[in-house]
């Protein structure tokens, strides 16, 4: 799937990186975990966009050759796969579960600096957020594998797997309940 590129300054990825803290009380994250649900729930990763790390700022990020071909074809792809298999795992019931909240582990948010991971900036992570949901009378949650911070805002970056073993979508620790957080350093 290509992602069209955005050109207006109004894109956060063609701004400069911050040091700022990301935090999780306030519209901006609300509205991009709900948009994250909704595309969950429609199996639609387009959907899901503002939720996702921006491309600007991943090529600004990366040291790699063809940042931006590896953000279209890896990491927008795999986010795609892995909305598609939370929607399957929702199944018949996908359309009415409703999203309780999202939490986020802030404890376990660490700095990662440039040079590290092939990066040129500095970057705040978190591993293993929980997404939960309500289906039916039942609490469920599953983890997102990996979020990264933005100029101040927390995006979605590897929903199910950082690496994985084969071209399918991965729902990280499906639970019944609100499921448990562990520390993680990852890339």
């Amino acid at each position: 799937m290509v992602v069209p590129s955005t050109t207006t300054t109004s894109d956060a990825g063609t701004l400069p990186q911050t040091d700022a803290l990301p935090a999780t009380d306030n519209s901006q994250f609300e509205s991009e975990m709900a948009a994250l649900w909704q595309a969950i729930t429609t199996d639609s990763v387009v959907v899901a966009l503002p939720a996702f790390f921006p491309e600007g700022a991943y090529v600004q990020l990366k040291t790699i050759a063809g940042a931006q071909d590896d953000f279209q074809n890896r990491l927008v792809h795999d986010y795609a796969l892995d909305i598609g298999a939370v929607h399957a795992l929702l199944g018949d019931g996908a359309s009415s579960a409703t999203l309780v909240g999202v939490d986020v582990p802030a404890e376990y948010a660490h700095w990662i600096p440039p040079g590290v991971c092939d990066n040129s900036v500095g970057y705040f992570e978190v591993a293993n957020s929980r997404i939960v949901y309500q289906e039916g009378r039942q609490i469920r949650s599953f983890g997102i594998a990996s979020m990264i911070s933005w100029r101040g805002v927390w995006y979605v970056v590897h929903l199910g797997a950082i690496l994985r073993d084969s071209d399918s979508g991965v729902v990280l620790d499906p639970d019944v309940g609100w499921g448990t957080s562990a520390p993680s350093s990852t890339c």
